[in-house]
């Protein structure tokens, strides 16, 4: 049931930012509630720190997922992805993915090499390595959202405009990823009403999802641009992901009303 995770990952990901001012800052700590049917499926965390990687200063952020209750029963996920990704201009220098979806694994970690346009891909449980060749503007799955919050500015977009990004996060190599913009809507939440932006990332249909727009995404319309929530078909059922916790934001959070 490797869609679960996908979605879960999938929703953390995505933020754009439509500011100068910056969107987060080390201590921001996100929680996610994953509803699949009637079931409280999932949570999923994303914590951001400050650290020092081989002499650079870096954000070290961490995402976590795990099934919970009777879903846990019928399917066991417990995920790890880390990403190591520059202050000043969210180059990913290092990702780690570290899965257990029912008895399906991955250990990976990921270095990257800008001065010699490659990366090192490192599969640990089968003991492999990969030299995979990248360019400047690549991405991790993780850094892809800070990245975006950081570089956009949707004072300019139109409905309809998109968004494509470079991205590496196995051994498949480096792919694009497109994000269109459909607009405004006001999203009732726990914590009141919240004026939203709303996108539709772009994903392979067949089996996992229904067909290439098959999610729906929103964040927040205000200075912070985090992820609010996703809905998506599946081949089988729907999927359903609400922000559920929050800490350290680097900007008030904006609430309609209550």
């Amino acid at each position: 049931m490797k869609k679960l995770t996908f979605i879960i990952i999938s929703f953390l990901m995505l933020g754009v930012s439509a500011q100068q001012k910056p969107a987060y800052k080390a201590g921001e700590w996100l929680k996610f509630r994953i509803h699949y049917g009637i079931f409280n499926a999932s949570f999923a965390t994303l914590k951001l720190t400050s650290e020092n990687l081989n002499g650079t200063p870096v954000y070290h952020a961490v995402g976590k997922g795990k099934t919970t209750g009777m879903a846990r029963w019928f399917f066991k996920v417990d995920d790890r992805y880390e990403s190591y990704f520059d202050k000043y201009n969210s180059k990913p220098y290092r990702f780690v993915r570290k899965i257990d979806e029912g008895g399906y694994t991955k250990d990976i970690e990921i270095n990257f090499d800008y001065d010699k346009s490659s990366a090192l891909l490192e599969d640990k449980k089968n003991k492999k390595d990969y030299n995979i060749a990248i360019n400047h503007k690549v991405q991790d799955l993780i850094s892809a959202s800070y990245y975006l919050r950081s570089n956009y500015n949707l004072e300019d977009f139109k409905v309809g405009e998109s968004i494509s990004i470079d991205m590496l996060y196995d051994d498949d190599g480096m792919y694009k990823f497109k994000l269109k913009f459909l607009g405004t809507e006001v999203v009732k939440t726990k914590y009141g009403k919240v004026d939203c932006l709303k996108f539709r990332p772009y994903v392979q249909s067949g089996r996992v999802f229904k067909e290439q727009e098959s999610l729906t995404l929103w964040v927040s319309n205000d200075l912070n641009k985090i992820p609010i929530r996703i809905k998506a078909d599946l081949a089988v059922g729907s999927i359903k992901a609400d922000l559920d916790g929050y800490n350290g934001l680097k900007n008030q959070f904006k609430i309609i009303m209550k």
